[in-house]
């Protein structure tokens, strides 16, 4: 197939992983006979240091006309200024908004070879194969804010047609796998909340009665992620909550650098992004994992390219580099020896063909 495919490095370590994940695509198109044509654009920081502001017109274009568009991490110390009118996070807010991307999909898995590396006791991440799905484009990061001498405030809003979209998307993939949705709220202090709950017991019951639901107060599932993380199959949830609980999850799996994300909206262009920042303690060193950007490249493959042996071939590739001790130094305790950005890239590679 040809496809035409944006990529957005950004700031920090997000044009070294964004180069890593490319290596891999390319080498996929050259084994399976693909043509993908890869349009590179500015977002974040950088694209403010260079005209002015973090979404250029042009980077949005490019997007609109692609088949998926790949973003690196944007962000970074010199723009950190909360009071600053302009920010890179604007541009990645912006990005979601005009793609219309309100399915955020982050999976969770526990390689086995590097269960010691993780914080978490290793008997209890036997079996964590977890999906969060999270609400995009809603809630309090996109409601009215006000802020004056004496006080602030951020207005936090759901409608039901957005509930009811996210809800019926994690349904769908729970389907797809062991048939339990956990719906994660605040119900017993927030409204919104008590109107995601009713929502969400509505969709299920009326549309997807096979599936097992349980509603969770996030402080619950806050702890139950690092206790019983292998209880969860799908969650779904609104925005913030998704937000704080998958950088908790990422713990799990040893590193947020293994982890891949994907963003969704009605249509099969999709936004891949790995978890982690823009890290820019380590940025220029070549030492960032980039196993949760070849891992994104997986999921648009899957997702956006209906590709899905190509998807599966690139996460045996990462499994298998990781099962023959392939690792970068956010894997390795101290003095350990570890791979740089490039070496990790190349033994994926070598694994793929």
């Amino acid at each position: 197939m040809e496809a035409l495919i944006t990529a957005l490095p950004g700031d920090g370590i997000g044009p070294e992983v964004t180069a890593a994940g490319l290596r891999v695509l390319e080498h996929v198109a050259e084994i399976r006979g693909h043509r993908f044509e890869v349009d590179e654009h500015l977002i974040g920081g950088a694209a403010i240091d260079a005209v002015g502001e973090p979404l250029p017109d042009d980077s949005v274009a490019s997007c609109l006309k692609s088949a998926a568009v790949i973003l690196g991490a944007v962000g970074g110390p010199q723009w950190s200024d909360p009071n600053a009118t302009v920010r890179p996070e604007q541009g990645l807010l912006g990005l979601r908004a005009r793609l219309q991307v309100f399915a955020n999909l982050r999976p969770v898995q526990v390689f086995a070879p590097l269960a010691d590396a993780s914080p978490i006791r290793a008997d209890r991440l036997r079996e964590v194969d977890l999906l969060v799905v999270r609400e995009l484009t809603g809630g309090i990061y996109f409601g009215d804010k006000t802020r004056d001498a004496t006080s602030a405030s951020d207005l936090c809003r759901y409608e039901v047609r957005e509930i009811e979209r996210i809800v019926r998307v994690a349904a769908q993939l729970a389907m797809q796998r062991r048939k339990r949705l956990c719906s994660v709220d605040k119900a017993n202090v927030l409204e919104t909340s008590r109107l995601w709950r009713d929502v969400t017991s509505r969709i299920v019951a009326g549309e997807f009665p096979e599936l097992e639901l349980e509603h969770m107060l996030v402080d619950a599932a806050a702890m139950h992620l690092i206790n019983q993380p292998a209880r969860f199959d799908v969650i779904v949830t609104e925005n913030m909550f998704g937000d704080i609980l998958t950088d908790e999850a990422s713990m799990l799996s040893g590193s947020m650098g293994m982890l891949p994300s994907a963003s969704l909206g009605e249509t099969s262009r999709g936004l891949y992004e790995p978890i982690h920042g823009s890290a820019p303690d380590i940025a220029g060193r070549g030492i960032a994992n980039p196993c949760g950007m070849i891992a994104s490249i997986a999921l648009m493959l899957r997702h956006s390219l209906r590709l899905p042996g190509e998807a599966a071939a690139v996460e045996a590739a990462i499994d298998a580099a990781i099962a023959d001790g392939a690792r970068t130094g956010d894997l390795v305790r101290r003095g350990e020896p570890a791979l740089s950005t490039e070496e990790m890239t190349e033994a994926i590679i070598q694994r793929l063909r």
